[in-house]
């Protein structure tokens, strides 16, 4: 059996299906089901049992031996949540049970991190332990991953194999629910149907101009590849950025969606929201040295195919991975 957390949100509903098209059987999936919005990520998926993650660990004691790998993709991922209660219930301490339970049960373990444990960058992207003392985060979302991660590599009692993946800017289909959290090309693509424009962030840095912020984009079918690979392979244990090691701009991002559109561009600007103006990253390119030398070498999706991909073969018609 395969454990999936976080299965009802946008990357682990997407590696489930990406589990049962390379043939895994016997999927469990935990989460919190009680969102009527996110039930299409899973309904067509052959799950064999869904857990409730209040009742994962009951559960997991009766039956460890059957387990063969454990992804914990669930998380409270709000960029703007400030219940640090929850974040530290949520994305810490049950973190930390689900690594305990996988050192006590010997069960290998992938889990999810995020490049918001970089904050503004000052510090680069490198995903070395040695520097990751030296980082400040911006948000309380990424503060607790960040937490968590410091929290990992300390330890001496692991799993048979683990790998933490530090996620940049993941966007494709199965995040139809996530609101003001979707993506920018989920964002774009509605707007740009419904009115004919997109609107992006003016910048208020003044060493950025409009529509000149950078992410590094990766589409979720990437993700999904870089965690098999570790799931076949489970050499190098580690922690990992997950980005695609190229930075673009949030112009070059809309620009790609008309392209997909077969529309001309129409870009306007508008002022950040107050709520999140001084936690803002204005730039993002992960490292990938690291993960290259672990042994992931396929080449990452460029961003104008990944959105076209996105745009003509899931969000026009509503499909799901």
């Amino acid at each position: 059996m395969i454990v999936v957390t976080g299965a009802a949100g946008f990357i682990g509903s997407a590696l489930l299906g990406e589990l049962q098209r390379m043939g895994y059987g016997d999927l469990i999936a935990v989460d919190d089901f009680s969102i009527e919005a996110k039930s299409a990520n899973y309904q067509n998926k052959r799950i064999i049992q869904f857990l409730e993650r209040s009742e994962f660990f009951g559960w997991l004691s009766d039956n460890s031996k059957r387990i063969q790998f454990i992804f914990h993709i669930g998380a409270r991922t709000r960029t703007d949540e400030f219940d640090e209660d929850l974040l530290e219930q949520l994305n810490v301490s049950y973190s930390k049970q689900i690594w305990q339970a996988c050192v006590d049960f010997n069960i290998p373990l992938i889990y999810a991190s995020s490049a918001a444990t970089y904050g503004d960058g000052t510090q680069g992207f490198s995903d070395e332990p040695a520097l990751m003392g030296s980082l400040k985060p911006l948000n309380p979302y990424g503060n607790s991953k960040h937490r968590f991660d410091l929290w990992v590599i300390e330890q001496q009692k692991v799993p048979p194999f683990w790998a933490g993946f530090k996620f940049f800017n993941v966007f494709g289909p199965n995040e139809y629910h996530k609101g003001r959290m979707a993506s920018v090309v989920f964002h774009a693509f509605h707007q740009i149907k419904e009115t004919g424009q997109v609107s992006l962030f003016r910048s208020h840095n003044e060493n950025f101009a409009n529509g000149a912020q950078e992410r590094d984009f990766i589409y979720v079918k990437d993700v999904l590849s870089v965690m098999m690979h570790f799931l076949v392979h489970r050499t190098n244990c580690g922690l990992y950025n997950l980005g695609t090691g190229t930075c673009r701009t949030f112009e070059d991002l809309a620009t790609a969606v008309f392209a997909a559109m077969e529309l001309p561009p129409d870009i306007n600007f508008v002022d950040m929201p107050l709520d999140i103006r001084d936690k803002y990253q204005y730039h993002t390119q992960a490292n990938m040295d690291k993960l290259v030398g672990a042994g992931y070498k396929l080449p990452f999706t460029p961003l104008e195919t990944a959105v076209d991909d996105y745009v003509k073969n899931y969000l026009i018609s509503g499909q799901y991975l």
